[in-house]
């Protein structure tokens, strides 16, 4: 049961206003006693009809059965008759720049010359043919096919051939959206998707393109080994004479390579010639009857026997299984990207990337399944080499094994595991089974020579393009090119030394797998960055090749990172450890440069997504933030208006600096560009949108700002602005102008902000006398005298002599320092809603702020002032606000001190009203011309409020000496108050005070709860 008593003012009824808020006593059974004027309203100190903060405010009826006390509306304080004044500039221009970064200049750098192009099919598809045909081809293919058999082979190079495949599909859709330039998949992949990833993959890939220049090596070091030992020719023993054969082979290399593309393209076709032969050599050679020489090695020719007895698996040993097969063949396939790396050699990339990479893996695959399935058919697994080992078609009674119905009899080898031969034990099958054993030779030299030297020259392509974007420190050295084509050739020689190093491994079967590994992630992020960049809808990517499906590519990106795993997991965690390192160091740093990836797009259709979603989800105050219009001007002229702002809204806040620039100075003063303001904020780590509006008064600036920025529920909700410290000197129409703009955000239902700092906000003239010219254009609606105390930054960027003004001129502000064990003062006179309790609250939580005491100063009268600071310290615990103390406020109807009060007085003094020198003119005539004046009869009738201002004022200093910040609510000025006088209020509020002062005043709308829904 409850009793409510309801005072209604006369003409309320009438007023399209809502009504001012009850005054109530209730009773309910079962609630705790409790007295009477905890639940009455009690007028705040500024106005009778203002309320100061109490329980009742924020307690919700469905919740405790209580009738809900609401506090007066911003309207009502405002007691304003019609609609408030605003005015929207329809005569400013907007203009869209689209910025985007020029592209690389393919000449710099480079002296006077045409430099040599390739065509798709000598640039890419000989090339990667090339590549393709390396050492595994014919030196451990036959040997694969031994293991695993010719079903589960082909398997092998089938599963090889759908990743490159989809990947190459990936690479010909992302190399056909754009010019592509130098760099190779590094350059693909980090346009697509930003610096962060394109960077690690840039080290990786060119790391990996080394290693298969090492392993090619390896393969060829193999093979002249073997040849001496068969001419009894050994060196040292088998492993040093790899590294000696390796190391001279690789240095060959390594000239061929330093003396241009033009050297090192004739020596890759004299390499394809010799291959096609060696080809033609093998398949002539298959079909050749065997000799008994080669009999005895375990080659009969096409056998249907033979096919079927190679058609199923036969492992051998425990490092052998499906995917330490699949492991050690995978290197076969990753030649798929030479042609991509050397796409800034290439005449037309956009066509020869997708043609010439598709004809070569189709023709390499075809070559290697018949390679598979020849040699499967031809060759038995073991076989001794011993002409003695054969036996006659009419005594094989004892005979064991495959061999026994061609008269051979290899089982003793095969028991004794001393077989030399077969295609389990020779890795020189091809050689063997061919009709001219020195062209297989040849071409073994051929594929290694070639695929080594291809490598040898992707690595430095691709990390010249790294090291002349610049993510990565220390590397710049190394990206300097020479001659007409650019040649990194201290790449090259980097890329020597670390083929170097693996060479001195010499086994190929520990070097491949590290290779798969690394080529495997490269493959997965190629195909990641075309899917990303599809899913993404960004009207940029408009690939000109169509045959491609992002969920190809995830497939295959998928795919590529399960096999990396299951072939070598502690290589897989290493390449994954390395990747994610230099991943983090690229998120430190955040390198300047603007790519257009698709992360950046998939980041907007993000934000645009969750604010659509976010437009049709209701406002809670749990989910309550303050979303800051902030009046900075050029920000880099108020970094303490900026920082006091970001300090409580980064990462957790909406905050927009505004920049409202009149008319007048669009012509009489350079303006900073958007760009140089935006890094100012990013080098300050502000995080913070920036936007202008040309317009003819602060007023209509700030209305207009107030309407327009955000984007749904992403919209400001609190007004943020500079104190206006030289008011008295100021033009009266900008102090009106400025007041009104107050008048404008309160009418508007938006919460006000206004900080003092006892130095001034505006630094211009300190920056005018540091540089030695004018570089700003100051906002007249602040003040142009304001001088800030500023200190240099120790983080100024030193690196560049040529940074923009904006960006280098970064000053030091209390807001930056430590505050220590001070105290956070907060004189809540009003209830608004909480604001006054939030803002502080959220500066409290940053590492600056968070040792620092929060005091909470409240009015009351000395019969009740216990009961008062229980009263409101059960509020604030309810809020769950670490608060250290609450301090009532005995003595707000005292005078104030007479030099105090002549103080404010000399202050209104040259706004005064006047009406003795204009006799003839009616009173509402001259206010209608100066609106800011203030007439005796004004001045009469707010005296005992202007006394209680002066009064809180030598409170807040008397009790506030030691403070780091003061926070006063802000009082609402009502309609017929002159400006001046409202201005002299504010003034009186805040002056004397030895710290920052902050007036804040929320929508009288709550936005601090105690439920927990």
């Amino acid at each position: 049961m409850g009793i409510r008593i309801t005072r209604i003012r006369p003409g309320d009824h009438d007023s399209q206003a809502p009504p001012p808020p009850s005054i109530a006593v209730e009773t309910g059974e079962g609630e705790p006693p409790q007295r009477d004027r905890s639940v009455l309203r009690r007028p705040s100190i500024y106005s009778t009809i203002d309320t100061a903060p109490q329980l009742g405010f924020y307690a919700n009826n469905t919740m405790t059965g209580r009738l809900q006390h609401s506090r007066p509306s911003l309207e009502f304080l405002r007691k304003t008759s019609g609609e408030p004044h605003q005015v929207i500039g329809d005569d400013g221009r907007l203009s869209v720049n689209w910025d985007l970064p020029p592209p690389p200049s393919e000449d710099s750098g480079k002296p006077a010359g045409e430099p040599v192009r390739f065509g798709w099919f000598m640039g890419v598809t000989v090339r990667v043919m090339l590549n393709i045909w390396g050492v595994i081809l014919f030196l451990r293919l036959t040997w694969i096919t031994s293991e695993a058999g010719i079903i589960l082979t082909w398997v092998i190079i089938l599963m090889s051939v759908v990743i490159t495949t989809i990947t190459a599909m990936s690479v010909s859709a992302i190399s056909t959206n754009g010019k592509v330039y130098s760099g190779g998949a590094y350059f693909m992949i980090s346009r697509t998707l930003g610096p962060e990833m394109g960077g690690p993959i840039g080290v990786v890939f060119s790391f990996a393109n080394a290693l298969a220049c090492a392993l090619n090596t390896v393969g060829f070091a193999e093979t002249v080994r073997d040849l001496l030992v068969e001419y009894d020719a050994q060196m040292v023993d088998p492993t040093n004479d790899v590294r000696i054969i390796g190391v001279l082979t690789v240095t060959a290399l390594l000239m061929i390579s330093l003396a241009g593309m033009e050297w090192e393209s004739k020596a890759q076709v004299v390499f394809f010639v010799v291959l096609l032969v060696s080809f033609a050599n093998y398949f002539v050679g298959t079909v050749i009857p065997a000799t008994v020489e080669k009999q005895a090695t375990g080659f009969f020719s096409y056998r249907k026997e033979i096919f079927v007895s190679n058609l199923l698996p036969e492992w051998r040993g425990p490092d052998s299984g499906f995917f330490q097969m699949f492991s050690i063949f995978f290197p076969a396939a990753t030649g798929i990207l030479s042609g991509v790396n050397i796409c800034g050699d290439l005449k037309d990339p956009e066509t020869a990337i997708p043609k010439g990479t598709l004809l070569a893996i189709f023709w390499t695959t075809v070559s290697y399944l018949a390679v598979a399935i020849t040699a499967g058919g031809c060759v038995i697994r073991d076989a001794s080499g011993n002409l003695n080992d054969s036996v006659s078609f009419n005594a094989t009674e004892g005979c064991v094994g495959l061999g026994c119905s061609y008269g051979w009899d290899f089982y003793a080898c095969q028991q004794n595991n001393t077989c030399n031969f077969g295609l389990a034990n020779d890795f020189q099958v091809m050689r063997m089974a061919s009709g001219f054993g020195h062209l297989i030779t040849a071409g073994v030299f051929a594929a290694s020579l070639s695929s080594a030297l291809g490598f040898l020259v992707s690595a430095p392509k691709v990390f010249q393009c790294l090291c002349n974007d610049n993510i990565y420190p220390y590397i710049g050295f190394f990206g300097k090119g020479y001659g007409k084509n650019n040649e990194p050739l201290r790449a090259y020689v980097l890329t020597f030394l670390i083929a170097i190093a693996f060479i001195l491994i010499a086994n190929l079967n520990v070097i491949a797998p590290l290779i798969s590994n690394f080529f495997l992630c490269s493959y997965a992020l190629i195909n990641f960055s075309c899917f990303h960049a599809s899913i993404t809808n960004s009207p940029g990517w408009r690939p000109s090749y169509k045959y491609y499906s992002p969920w190809a590519s995830l497939f295959g990106a998928t795919i590529s990172v399960i096999l990396m795993f299951l072939f070598t997991w502690w290589a897989a965690l290493i390449t994954f450890s390395i990747i994610l390192f230099l991943l983090g160091y690229v998120i430190y740093k955040k390198p300047q440069v603007n790519w257009g990836s698709s992360v950046q797009a998939s980041t907007y259709n993000m934000a645009l997504s969750y604010s659509v979603s976010l437009s049709g989800v209701e406002d809670h105050v749990k989910n309550y933030r303050p979303q800051c219009l902030v009046l900075t001007g050029p920000p880099n002229l108020r970094p303490a208006l900026v920082d006091f702002v970001g300090s409580f809204t980064k990462n957790i806040c909406l905050m927009i600096c505004g920049d409202v620039i009149m008319e007048e100075e669009n012509s009489n003063a350079p303006q900073h560009s958007t760009d140089s303001l935006i890094k100012w904020l990013n080098k300050r780590k502000v995080r913070s949108f920036y936007t202008r509006f040309n317009a003819n008064s602060l007023r209509e600036g700030a209305c207009n700002l107030l309407q327009s920025t955000g984007l749904g529920k992403m919209k400001p909700n609190i007004l943020v602005m500079g104190f206006k410290a030289n008011w008295r000197e100021s033009a009266p129409r900008s102090l009106e102008d400025y007041i009104s703009t107050i008048n404008d955000t309160f009418d508007s239902n938006y919460g006000v902000c206004i900080l003092r700092m006892m130095d001034g906000l505006d630094i211009s003239e300190e920056l005018e006398m540091e540089e030695g010219e004018n570089q700003s254009s100051v906002n007249p609606a602040f003040d142009a005298s304001e001088s800030g105390q500023t200190w240099p930054s120790d983080d100024v960027d030193r690196e560049s002599e040529n940074e923009d003004e904006a960006s280098a001129n970064q000053t030091r502000t209390v807001f930056q320092n430590k505050q220590g064990k001070k105290s956070v003062d907060i004189y809540w006179i009003s209830d608004d809603g909480g604001l006054t309790l939030l803002i502080p609250y959220l500066l409290t939580r940053r590492k600056r702020w968070h040792r620092c005491k929060v005091r909470v100063f409240i009015m009351g009268q000395q019969q009740t002032m216990e009961e008062d600071r229980n009263e409101m310290m059960s509020l604030l615990k309810k809020f769950r606000l670490d608060i250290a103390d609450v301090i009532v406020m005995t003595d707000r109807n005292k005078n104030p001190v007479p030099k105090n009060w002549k103080r404010f007085e000399e202050s209104v003094a040259p706004f005064r009203l006047n009406q003795a020198e204009h006799p003839d003119v009616p009173l509402h005539e001259l206010r209608r011309e100066s609106p800011w004046k203030v007439s005796d009869k004004d001045l009469e009738a707010l005296k005992p409020k202007s006394e209680k201002m002066v009064c809180l004022n030598e409170i807040i200093r008397r009790n506030s000496k030691h403070a780091a910040f003061v926070i006063v609510s802000l009082p609402v000025n009502q309609s017929g108050c002159p400006s001046s006088l409202y201005m002299a209020w504010l003034d009186a509020l805040t002056c004397g005070l030895h710290c920052p002062a902050l007036l804040i005043r929320g929508n009288q709308q709550n936005v601090l709860t105690f439920y927990c829904q």
